[in-house]
């Protein structure tokens, strides 16, 4: 079956930029903020629950283990809803439902309570990631879609350093709960702002519904332009569609391979060792007050990381940036794990921030720019949803690994275990990644 010739792509891409794409950016980023801000507020929220016994250790796991579970099956569904359903109509439901559990996880009577409630967040913002980066690709040029992409990431990831600030003050003084209220009534209030977010009308053509397309892009033209002539768009044929089962095949399948292991590796990264920085200071023999502040620190070089890869993704192009900051990610991994935080703070936060850099380098490309990009938009949703699944699904399990390796091997085991990861991930997005830079998503798809 092929697509109707409205030409929504081609005519997407040759838009200048306006206050059209800045409107949907906001829009976006305002609940993907949220979503980072729901992410991090763990790292400070369970080491501040552990001492004061509201829970335990083993729990602490259980809460971040559960987490990713909602995750994983949020990352699905949404997949396929996105898909059936549309960006639109799935972006709002699932904000929705990580705002009203942020509000009741604030609320918990027991450690029991709010490990329910977390997982309950966490099928909200296994969405939130999916739809999120894949809809803003669908709205921008291919010149700028890295910047804009990875800027997006900036935007998510700046919920890390507004968790660890807000955590610093808030936590000692007042206790981990005010932190869920925090992202409960902001989810909620972008929920509302966020009505008016339009349909993708790439996803309306590849559904057939072209009239719908064709008023949207007439709509967003007009907006785009200013009255303005346009250039005129590059005639794109029709092409065919292809469908679920296709993801299975080559040349998807070797995309699908690279999606999932990428996310894999930096879901691990982050869940399995950024997250766990308050944990790991306080083994070390630091304060809660003083691992909180080391946090912030290296929270800051969470945002220089994206910075840096909202501008290599377009300027160097995204498979030599996931490659380099690889390299960079295992040297300073290395390092990084000779060092106590105790007895060397300077040189752990000097190192620990060119290695959390890194690691946001490829947090930026790979969640907001490189794995949207490698899919046809009719199977965007999906096949970016399973990439995701995948991710989360690893990190179900990465909390009780990384417990394990703490217990017998200290810091450095999990340092080992980022290493060999990251290892993998050269290796793949060498051999099998393209390169979507400067080029449209529609002769990414073909090619």
């Amino acid at each position: 079956m092929t697509i109707s010739a409205v030409n929504a792509g081609a005519r997407l891409d040759r838009l200048p930029i306006s206050s059209f794409h800045y409107r949907i950016f906001w829009l976006v980023g305002a609940g993907m903020f949220f979503d980072g801000y729901d992410l991090y507020v763990a790292g400070g929220v369970l080491a501040s629950a552990v001492q004061t016994k509201f829970s335990t250790v083993p729990q602490n796991l259980q809460f971040i283990s559960l987490t990713f579970v909602g995750m994983t099956i949020g990352a699905l569904i949404t997949g396929f809803v996105g898909d059936k359903y549309g960006r639109r109509f799935t972006y709002q439901i699932n904000l929705l439902i990580f705002g009203l559990a942020s509000l009741a996880a604030a609320f918990s009577q027991d450690m029991t309570q709010l490990i329910v409630c977390r997982f309950i967040q966490g099928l909200g913002l296994g969405a939130e990631i999916v739809v999120g980066y894949s809809t803003v690709t669908e709205f921008v040029p291919p010149k700028t879609r890295g910047r804009w992409l990875s800027m997006m990431a900036f935007i998510v990831v700046a919920g890390f350093p507004v968790t660890a600030i807000l955590g610093y003050l808030i936590i000692p003084n007042f206790g981990w709960r005010p932190m869920f209220v925090i992202a409960g009534v902001g989810s909620l209030i972008v929920w509302y702002l966020r009505k008016n977010l339009p349909e993708s009308p790439r996803w309306l053509e590849s559904q057939g519904r072209a009239a719908e397309a064709e008023a949207l892009m007439q709509s967003i033209e007009k907006e785009s332009s200013g009255g303005a002539a346009l250039p005129p768009p590059v005639i794109v044929a029709p092409v065919v569609q292809l469908t679920a089962a296709d993801m299975f095949k080559p040349p998807i399948l070797q995309r699908l391979l690279v999606g999932s292991w990428v996310l894999i590796t930096i879901n691990t990264l982050i869940f399995g060792f950024v997250i766990f920085l308050p944990q790991f200071f306080l083994r070390q023999g630091l304060t809660i007050a003083n691992s909180l502040g080391y946090t912030v620190v290296l929270s800051a070089a969470s945002l220089v990381g994206c910075a840096i890869g909202a501008w290599s993704s377009d300027a160097i192009g995204r498979r030599w940036s996931i490659i380099g900051a690889s390299v960079v990610t295992i040297v300073f991994g290395y390092i990084y794990a000779r060092f106590n935080a105790a007895s060397d703070p300077a040189i752990v936060l000097s190192v620990g921030f060119v290695l959390i850099a890194a690691i946001y380098v490829q947090t930026a490309i790979l969640f907001g720019v490189y794995t949207p990009e490698l899919f046809p938009t009719e199977i965007r949703l999906r096949a970016n949803g399973i990439c995701n699944t995948l991710g989360r699904g690893a990190t179900v399990v990465s909390p009780f690994i990384v417990g394990a390796l703490m217990a017998s091997y200290a810091l450095p085991g999990v340092v080992w275990l980022m290493i060999g990861l990251v290892v993998i991930q050269i290796v793949a997005v060498y051999l099998w990644g393209v390169e979507p830079r400067n080029r449209g998503l529609e002769d990414v798809a073909a090619a």
